[in-house]
């Protein structure tokens, strides 16, 4: 129906100011979006704004918003997305328009889409998903090409202009509002150092999404370095088992998932650990200490893979027991040397103005 109504609104005019958001993983205007937005109000461009945002795939369009999308999508000049779209791939987008594809995540590290076919979770080669965008962003012509083969895509519609919202990684006014708002709401971090634990997910997608907590010894964090430290945990929002805290560890030990925006916390963030997550290019930004705790890595790139050797590419230590990041934390070892080159090679433009850009370069040459 969606398909049969999109083609039936393609015998209108396309309305020439129209832009729509669309993002099946939020419901507010906020990541690159909202950048994007803020940006387009600053220049007063009174566009014909659209916007159709739902917290997950899962969470059904009414009716009348299927209607209306379908309506929105025929007559947009610009149709912006932020992650993974179902909907619009099967439609054929107008020639006079473009679907731009704003991906969530910054920089190339683990395969993803037609990077992984043949691969568990991987797509059909036959598969419709990403191939319709019209053009891509990314942070560093270093990973055009991987963009392009990961959505299926020509090289020449990948745009290295730069993420959006790392723009508030060289905005010093927004990290002190955002600090000093953080530690006002919690108080208890303001005289401990933070580490933040933000790995990404295991298994095949949303639906199978978990993290085996086991793999950490919560007796040997707590007592190794709670004097020094709070440990903060922020999973990746597809995780459904949460982490549960023993009671007398309360004063250690958070649990920040609920948090929506990953990169303020990072603000407030001594010592990050993850593992396969894109969040490390965000935190390799301010130049601060990382360990990349990937007990399961050998069987991860079997089963999923990277753009680069990882062991190589990794801008800090590599841990693989709670005893390695324990020992990496108090003898102050982190490799730390790693990050310049790492920040040098993915990100063209370190100058807070790629929301700029977008607008400036992929929207109002084309909008009237």
């Amino acid at each position: 129906m969606f398909k049969s109504l999109y083609k039936l609104f393609n015998l209108l005019p396309i309305k020439q100011d129209r832009i729509t958001f669309a993002s099946d993983s939020r419901i507010e205007m906020d990541g690159n979006f909202g950048f994007v937005y803020e940006n387009m109000l600053k220049q007063g461009l009174n566009y014909d704004y659209k916007f159709m945002l739902k917290s997950a795939i899962t969470e059904k369009k009414t009716l009348k918003e299927t209607i209306q999308l379908a309506y929105w999508f025929a007559t947009s000049k610009k149709i912006i997305l932020d992650d993974f779209y179902p909907i619009i791939y099967p439609l054929k987008i107008r020639e006079e328009a473009d679907l731009i594809q704003v991906w969530h995540a910054v920089g190339a590290f683990k395969t993803f889409g037609y990077s992984r076919v043949g691969r568990p979770g991987g797509p059909s080669i036959k598969s419709l998903n990403h191939r319709n965008y019209t053009k891509a962003v990314v942070s560093s012509k270093n990973i055009v090409r991987h963009y392009a083969e990961g959505f299926g895509i020509d090289e020449a519609a990948v745009a290295p202009i730069g993420v959006p919202r790392t723009d508030i990684f060289f905005d010093e006014k927004y990290k002190e509002n955002k600090r000093e708002e953080l530690y006002n709401q919690y108080p208890f971090l303001k005289n401990k150092k933070v580490i933040l634990f933000a790995p990404t997910f295991r298994g095949n997608g949303q639906s199978s999404a978990h993290y085996p907590y086991d793999v950490l010894n919560l007796d040997k964090l707590y007592n190794e370095l709670k004097d020094e430290y709070v440990f903060i945990f922020k999973v990746h929002p597809f995780i459904k088992n949460k982490i549960t805290i023993p009671y007398h560890y309360v004063d250690f030990f958070y649990d920040f998932s609920e948090y929506r925006e990953v990169n303020d916390l990072l603000f407030i963030t001594d010592i990050l650990i993850t593992d396969y997550s894109s969040v490390c290019f965000e935190y390799a930004l301010l130049r601060k200490p990382m360990i990349f705790f990937s007990y399961d890595v050998e069987e991860y790139i079997q089963k999923r893979d990277f753009y680069f050797d990882y062991q190589s590419f990794i801008p800090g230590v590599l841990a693989k027991s709670t005893d390695d990041i324990v020992n990496s934390i108090t003898n102050n070892e982190f490799e730390s040397e790693r990050i310049e080159p790492f920040v040098q090679y993915f990100f063209d433009d370190l100058d807070g103005n790629s929301s700029e850009r977008f607008v400036n370069e992929l929207i109002k040459e084309d909008v009237q």
